[in-house]
């Protein structure tokens, strides 16, 4: 089932006078329960057309359903209490707030969707658990984290309020390789677990997870890749994504 779908989806931005034409006309499917992976050279439209999806940003020209609802008609006080309940977002800076301890930054998230405090705790510590953060971490702050705890950490606080997919723009790109997969292995368990999972990259590694991978290119999809389900250390998989890549010019 389609999650999101996109019309004639343009994005374009005034720069100097001229107009520069971002995203070109996209029409696009993104499916329910994908692990669905944007990649593309620098300045292809890759972070604009995931701030799109998610209703971060609004199109110049055409419609985006999402999950039945056309966002691309909400006003910005509709979007941010849409975004709330149905998106959950991951970047390569955490934006984790320094002066509040892990388990607090994920329970602000949380209570601002439902004020059902117990729920939101039980969830929050069921889900720290589940990445392997310790309740002795719970208690520290962002500071004194490793790289790959933080984003950890901030892949919880985009779980906690249960929403309909994850929207990750470069969330590995500030982490070292042991950090990177520790992070990869946590959005591959959330997606295995039924979750829908977006995320942008120029990384083969993080590409590798992805189930679906889409190549744009000046504003444009020049080309799709179905992977199939992740499996590690599949070197027909890894195979099978080069030689698409190496189609695309990447």
């Amino acid at each position: 089932m389609a999650l999101i779908q996109t019309n004639k989806l343009s994005k374009s931005f005034s720069s100097g006078g001229a107009q520069q034409h971002v995203l070109k006309n996209l029409d696009l499917e993104i499916y329910e329960g994908d692990f669905t992976v944007i990649m593309g050279p620098s300045g292809a439209g890759k972070s604009t057309l995931l701030y799109a999806l998610s209703g971060m940003d609004k199109p110049t020209l055409g419609s985006i359903q999402f999950f039945g609802t056309e966002i691309s008609k909400l006003s910005n006080d509709q979007l941010a209490v849409f975004r709330r309940k149905h998106c959950g977002f991951v970047f390569q800076q955490m934006f984790l707030l320094d002066n509040m301890s892990i388990i607090d930054n994920v329970l602000a998230a949380g209570l601002l969707v439902s004020k059902d405090r117990k729920a939101i705790v039980a969830r929050a510590k069921e889900l720290l658990t589940q990445v392997g953060l310790t309740e002795q971490i719970w208690r520290k702050f962002p500071t004194q984290l490793s790289g790959g705890e933080a984003q950890r950490a901030a892949i919880v606080r985009a779980l906690v309020n249960r929403p309909k997919v994850v929207f990750a723009d470069e969330p590995t790109g500030a982490l070292n390789s042991a950090s990177g997969t520790a992070a990869l292995d946590t959005l591959t368990k959330v997606n295995e677990n039924g979750q829908s999972v977006i995320a942008v990259t120029h990384d083969l590694k993080t590409a590798r997870r992805g189930n679906r991978v889409l190549y744009i290119q000046d504003g444009v999809i020049g080309g799709v890749c179905d992977l199939g389900k992740y499996v590690s250390k599949d070197k027909a998989r890894q195979e099978k994504l080069i030689a698409f890549l190496n189609e695309m010019g990447w």
